[in-house]
């Protein structure tokens, strides 16, 4: 921890700008009646507009050894010390939770049995601290990589969207799928400022796969419409006079029809209850099942995103239905996914990355025998290079704060962090600074990305 200091003394120096959305550059009334009177008109405010985003970069080596990724976000954050950095409390801790070593590792083998047999595969992060204790603010916080009550917070995209629009042109022809998916998770961050086509593709996960595929005229009539529409309005869509809004329409318009009438669409995104019941039968597990048969389709998406609420248990933790009833669906979707992967030869080229917005109080229970909002959380990675079996990390004994952060810049992991370890891992130059945002001061994928204030956990790959 011996430049956790030194990070925030940096972090004071480039703090976070905590302005609202509305403070924007403008021209103020009287500078722009002195524009007027000298004949400058609204065509000169549009050719001061950037034309094409112009994209500026540090040099660096980039981990590139993901093809796919798969972000399981755990809302209402998880008991770190109850799961993934196990504290055995005596008198709290119940006997279920079986603890056992593995790897080096306490783990909660009687709560999560199949993810403690590919702990193998996983590394756990368990020095990572958040930023903040609001639910709301932090999960997003944990999507897009950065304050959403900052500066660009309101128009910042969805790591899934900057892999989306990184990796558009590796797409091949015929690919229908979206770039990102994100699977029972109807509250995702969206696209910010990006064009729509790089938005979240949200589905909620069905044995009846994708709703509205088909027409009920059928598929010729279908198309006799289809044909219709462009011949009526085509002038409206290519090289429309009213700008992106109807291009993206007519993006919209096209990439539905894609998926329409489409077996391998109905191949990934249907399955039987017989495979729900591997998963676990549960939503969650249904994600799961479905991330992996959309990734074993290769039709174009890299980034998904499923969402596993519930996590919040301010009372009666231990109870039935609560902490082991979550873990158990956790357990029966992450296990089952982690092994399919592995059996299809897709889990070396598939990071799996795991996390709460932070995590909960440690030691005794409170007294509504539940546990409150506590900064220090973990991560979970597997796959996609990831070398598992292994911890990075450590906190005190209690689990309240880290006392090793097991990676080179020594100090505590932050969201930030995360998201620059994506990017490397999908070769993606994490201090990409695009000069096209709305406001005009540079969208940077991962915030003071050229003072090297954030970075890749290039531990995790060694």
């Amino acid at each position: 921890m011996e430049n956790q200091e030194k990070f925030e003394k940096l972090f004071r120096q480039n703090p976070h700008p905590v302005k609202p959305f509305s403070e924007k550059p403008h021209l103020t009334r009287r500078r722009f009646l002195n524009l007027a009177g000298t004949g400058v008109t609204a065509s000169w405010l549009a050719s001061s507009l950037p034309a094409a985003p112009v994209i500026d970069s540090t040099p660096v080596k980039m981990q590139n050894t993901a093809k796919n990724v798969i972000f399981i976000l755990l809302a209402g954050a998880p008991s770190h010390t109850d799961t993934f950095d196990l504290k055995n409390v005596n008198g709290v801790t119940p006997a279920s939770f079986a603890p056992d070593t593995i790897n080096g590792m306490l783990f909660p083998t009687g709560l999560m049995p199949k993810i403690a047999k590919q702990m193998g595969e996983i590394a756990l992060v368990r020095s990572m601290r958040s930023w903040a204790l609001v639910h709301s603010l932090a999960q997003t916080w944990t999507q897009i990589g950065r304050n959403p009550a900052g500066v660009l917070g309101n128009v910042s995209p969805n790591i899934g969207s900057v892999v989306a629009i990184e990796k558009a042109a590796e797409r091949l022809p015929g690919q229908v799928f979206p770039t990102f998916l994100a699977l029972n998770s109807n509250g995702a961050a969206g696209p910010g400022y990006f064009q729509s086509a790089y938005a979240p593709f949200k589905v909620t996960p069905s044995t009846g796969g994708l709703k509205n595929t088909a027409n009920a005229d059928g598929e010729a009539r279908f198309n006799q419409r289809w044909d219709f529409l462009h011949h009526l309005d085509d002038p409206l869509r290519v090289a429309a006079p009213d700008g992106s809004a109807m291009r993206d329409f007519d993006e919209f318009y096209t990439a539905a029809k894609g998926i329409m009438y489409n077996p391998v669409v109905t191949k990934a995104f249907s399955f039987s209850t017989a495979d729900s019941v591997t998963y676990g039968s549960s939503t969650f597990g249904n994600a799961c099942l479905m991330a992996k048969q959309v990734l074993a389709a290769n039709e174009g998406t890299r980034y998904i995103e499923i969402t596993l609420g519930g996590w919040d248990m301010h009372n009666n933790i231990y109870q039935a239905n609560q902490l082991p009833q979550l873990t158990k669906t956790l357990d029966n979707g992450l296990g089952q996914l982690i092994a399919d992967l592995k059996a299809l030869g897709l889990l070396d080229k598939t990071m799996i990355v795991m996390s709460g917005e932070f995590g909960r109080t440690v030691g005794k229970l409170t007294a509504a025998a539940g546990r409150d909002h506590h900064p220090q959380q973990f991560a979970l990675f597997a796959g996609g290079g990831v070398k598992g079996g292994k911890a990075i990390g450590a906190t005190d004994p209690a689990g309240s704060s880290t006392v090793d952060s097991g990676w080179s810049r020594q100090r505590d992991i932050k969201p930030e962090d995360l998201e620059a370890t994506i990017y490397s891992a999908m070769g993606i130059n994490w201090t990409s600074i695009r000069r096209d945002d709305p406001l005009g001061r540079g969208y940077y994928y991962v915030p003071n990305s050229d003072t090297d204030l954030y970075g890749p956990i290039n531990e995790l790959f060694k």
